[in-house]
């Protein structure tokens, strides 16, 4: 670049034993003065400058400060450039002596003082900026046109979105040919072209598998979907390992494109594998002061069968030390990655559940089987069938039996920015299950939905409001005509705390039952009091009736308090949650809740 008007040595000899230099300084003072600067411009070069950072870094021999310098030129001439200053002076002193003058032969023995002084000269605008040819809806960055402010950031960016640009129209081998830029220091104008060869228009090759991994070959492809044939895009290399990814097989999808095409015109990718070790182990656990304590455990076993499949094994025990009968689940669900098609995969689901409550007592078994449509990396559709036998003793009589075919319908939308603790985005979960009653029990359908939407005000997280909506409802079957674990309550961590666990329901003499319908209204103000600890401040409300929308006659409460986060990084906060009732005759006293991530 022309212009600069540099003081420093192109032969560098630093190639001396440090142990035969001079013994060194014992604290270098330093300065930076650069007239007319930005602020911001100032603070870059401190933060940059190896000189200024000499004492963090590490240096303290005469040699040591001496290289800092000389390399320091450079790099504060870059960052002058980037920030459109290209008539740029830069003296760096060392005692007095400027450090390009100085011989790496005979460095002093003691360096006490650095003056780093930059004159920026003036702020340079294009006079051109030029890229050719540019392909079909290409946007290049606003700031490279005439007369924005000239920058090599800029410069940049403009190539990297010309050769992008050709990419997304099937020119794998695009590449900048030549740039030419010139600094016009009378006019403080800067001129840069910018010429883009597109290379030919390519279509992708074959697809080939390297690397050590386990799973077979044959479902690789199936699950990759590599587009053979089709006009080569960068997207779609991004959707191949983007299904491979998913399938939590693997801990490194390297994905490849070779140097040179092939004559017909296709091009050819290597693909490497490294598998993720097979087995994997979680624990979680939940406490309430009425509820006891909650401890899950998952064991997944990844690529089963070597076809990428995930076993699920899941067990839940609930109720230690808590108002209720002891009592839990096991799970078990097999996904199988490669048996339909790139986004699509098919799962059996298997549950054994025992639940002990006030209200009711139900053994469950259920077995399934379905398939699943993953749209992108936060929306998913599943389907299943399968049966489910229920035996309760509830507020209806004891020793009841409810036998169905079921087809449970699943979709989850997931645009929040963490799943753990999220600050901006929204959640959807939403069910729907028709059931078709076997040996007398009666027919009809499910619903539900969980709906969170997150929002930091512009204060970048310090700041969260949180607010949740719940709604479910059973259509068909009369009240007592359905097992208990399809009716819904009120009252708990998941939907109203300050009340015990399923406190709410629909009274039947002395006795409680669970609703044809709910309404579960939450919401939460989350404040950042540190980098790892926030306050919380919480509302919730649950209404429950007995037909299978909710009226103006339902049966509600509601409870609210003070929770504090305490942050655990990758895992979510740890929480602690006290509540009391506000309104309702469900419960009394304080409530509080102690688990792992945020309560929604």
């Amino acid at each position: 670049m022309q212009g600069s008007r540099l003081r420093f040595s192109k032969n560098l000899l630093l190639g001396i034993v440090a142990a035969a230099m001079p013994t060194g300084l014992s604290a270098l003072e330093t300065s930076l003065v650069a007239p007319g600067a930005p602020q911001e411009l100032v603070d870059r070069i401190e933060k940059t400058s190896s000189v200024t950072t000499a004492e963090s870094r590490g240096l303290d021999t005469p040699l040591e400060i001496l290289s800092a310098a000389l390399s320091d030129y450079r790099t504060i001439v870059q960052i002058m450039y980037d920030e459109g200053y290209f008539s740029p002076e830069v003296s760096i002193k060392l005692d007095g002596q400027e450090a390009a003058e100085l011989s790496s032969l005979s460095v002093p023995a003691k360096i006490d003082r650095a003056v780093i002084t930059v004159a920026t000269g003036p702020s340079y605008r294009f006079g051109e900026a030029t890229l050719r040819p540019i392909a079909p809806e290409t946007v290049l960055p606003e700031d490279f046109a005439i007369g924005k402010p000239a920058s090599t950031g800029a410069i940049q960016r403009a190539a990297s979105a010309g050769v992008q640009g050709w990419r997304n129209v099937g020119h794998a081998k695009a590449d900048v040919a030549g740039q030419k830029v010139i600094a016009r220091h009378p006019q403080a104008r800067l001129d840069a072209e910018i010429d883009v060869d597109p290379g030919p228009r390519l279509r992708f090759g074959e697809m080939f598998i390297l690397g050590d991994s386990d799973v077979k070959h044959s479902s690789i492809e199936k699950i990759a979907g590599f587009p053979s044939g089709q006009v080569y895009s960068p997207e779609e290399i991004q959707k191949v390992g983007t299904r491979l990814r998913r399938t939590g097989t693997f801990n490194v999808v390297a994905i490849e494109e070779r140097e040179t095409p092939n004559a017909d015109g296709t091009l050819d990718f290597d693909v490497y594998f490294e598998d993720l070790p097979r087995r994997r182990l979680t624990l979680g656990f939940e406490i309430a002061s009425r509820d006891g304590i909650d401890l899950t455990a998952t064991w997944t076993h990844r690529n089963v069968f070597k076809r990428a499949e995930r076993l699920r094994f899941e067990a839940a025990l609930r109720n230690i030390g808590g108002s209720e009968d002891l009592d839990g689940r096991i799970g078990l669900r097999l996904d199988q990655p490669d048996r339909l098609g790139p986004d699509d995969s098919t799962f059996w689901n298997a549950l054994i559940d025992r639940r002990n409550t006030d209200n009711y007592s139900v053994s469950i078994t259920s077995l399934a089987y379905g398939a699943r449509r993953t749209f992108s990396d936060r929306l998913y559709a599943e389907a299943s069938a399968g049966f489910q036998l229920s035996n309760a003793d509830d507020a209806f009589g004891d020793g009841r039996k409810f036998r169905y075919f079921i087809l449970p319908f699943r979709a989850e939308w997931d645009e929040r920015d963490s799943k753990v603790s999220a600050t901006r985005g929204f959640y959807l979960d939403a069910q729907a299950m028709p059931f078709v009653g076997l040996s007398g029990t009666e027919t009809g359908a499910r619903f539900f939905a969980d709906a969170r939407s997150y929002t930091s005000l512009g204060t970048d997280g310090r700041i969260v409001l949180a607010g949740r909506v719940q709604i479910g409802s059973v259509i068909g079957p009369s009240l007592d005509g359905v097992t208990p674990d399809f009716l819904f309550y009120s009252g708990g961590a998941g939907t109203v705390r300050g009340q015990p666990f399923e406190s709410l329901g629909i009274p039947v003499g002395d006795e409680v039952a669970g609703g044809k319908s709910f309404l579960g209204l939450s919401g939460e103000v989350r404040g950042k009091i540190t980098d790892t600890i926030s306050l919380v401040g919480f509302y919730d409300y649950g209404a429950v009736d007995t037909t299978a929308f909710v009226t103006s006659t339902a049966n509600s409460h509601s409870g609210a308090g003070l929770g504090v986060r305490y942050d655990l990084g990758g895992f979510g906060p740890l929480r602690l949650d006290l509540a009391v009732p506000v309104q309702g005759d469900t419960g009394n006293g304080l409530q509080f809740y102690i688990g792992i991530g945020q309560a929604f």
